[in-house]
């Protein structure tokens, strides 16, 4: 009945139960912040997108267990451990094989999702992910926003796009399932600009994408350039046209991990209609409904987090 694959459906179909996320901090950073790349990290990022994850230190089993109670209310069911925070692979390989083996072994742990880079993947990386998903599936998610190399250049992004292409590959050659985040709203990308990283996203083989608003948070340099009137944010209205147009250009099959996302109310600075998710939820549903991209009213299970 869905014009796309929301997430809700896929899990159902690839696990056979509810599923929930665990959203956890791997204790990780990135080349943007520790100086190998820069020191400041990308333009509107403010902690690594990990405002809710809890972090794990040196005792997985305590940090699982206090996710698992975070989400104690939703009912039980089988986890995905997401480690959401900075970049899940940049990390000597010891560390990395220890924390991921810990956690895919658990017996309430379907699968690990793990937020990085195209460019923290290297060959003994990608080993230690094709070992780890013949366990259990392994998820990579890749922090590509914009394909367009201005847009790019203004965030601090700091790769060119076939970096990501290579990663790509590499993760499909090696049968680990990977999905793509891309940020609506970046300042100076039109609707049409949009579509086109939406379009190149699905084009490239990915199974998975997340579609995030910009949000302009405290303390961040974006911030900055906010106050000082150099780009504007979008629209509720806006935002629901450019989702739709992205989504129309994906393909049929691909699965739509997010819609919407949200941070910490605390830090939003701009877009101030976003904190009103439930509010959100329901005009992105309503105006799908109208625009015939899902029928009936279940589609909220699209957003994750």
């Amino acid at each position: 009945m869905e014009h796309y694959r929301s997430l809700n459906t896929y899990l159902k179909e690839r696990f056979g139960e509810k599923v929930y996320k665990l959203a956890l901090d791997g204790g990780f950073t990135c080349p943007t912040r520790d100086g190998t790349k820069d020191s400041r990290g990308c333009i509107f990022c403010l902690g690594g997108s990990g405002d809710f994850s809890i972090p794990v230190g040196e005792n997985v089993e305590e940090a699982i267990e206090t996710a698992k109670a975070v989400v104690s209310d939703k009912g039980a069911g089988k986890y995905i451990a997401y480690f959401q925070s900075y970049t899940g692979t940049y990390a000597p390989i010891e560390k990395l094989r220890r924390l991921y083996t810990q956690t895919i072994r658990r017996p309430d742990i379907a699968a690990v999702s793990i937020a990085t880079r195209p460019d923290c993947l290297g060959e003994d990386v990608l080993r230690l992910l094709s070992e780890l998903n013949e366990e259990k599936p392994v998820w990579v998610e890749l922090g590509l926003q914009t394909i367009h190399p201005d847009t790019a250049a203004y965030i601090r992004r700091g790769y060119a796009l076939p970096v990501y292409d290579q990663a790509v590959k590499r993760l499909r050659e090696q049968g680990i399932e990977t999905i793509v985040h891309m940020i609506l709203g970046l300042p100076g990308e039109t609707p049409e600009r949009m579509v086109q990283t939406a379009r190149y996203i699905g084009d490239s083989g990915v199974r998975g994408i997340k579609l995030q608003l910009l949000h302009v948070l405290k303390g961040t340099d974006l911030e900055k350039d906010y106050r000082a009137g150099k780009f504007e944010v979008l629209t509720l209205e806006g935002y629901i046209a450019v989702l739709e147009a992205c989504i129309r250009n994906l393909p049929r099959d691909m699965v739509i991990h997010r819609l919407t996302g949200d941070g910490a109310k605390r830090s939003l600075v701009a877009p101030l209609w976003s904190a009103d998710k439930k509010r959100v939820l329901n005009a992105v549903n309503r105006a799908f409904e109208r625009d015939g991209l899902v029928q009936g009213s279940d589609y909220h299970a699209a957003a994750d987090e």
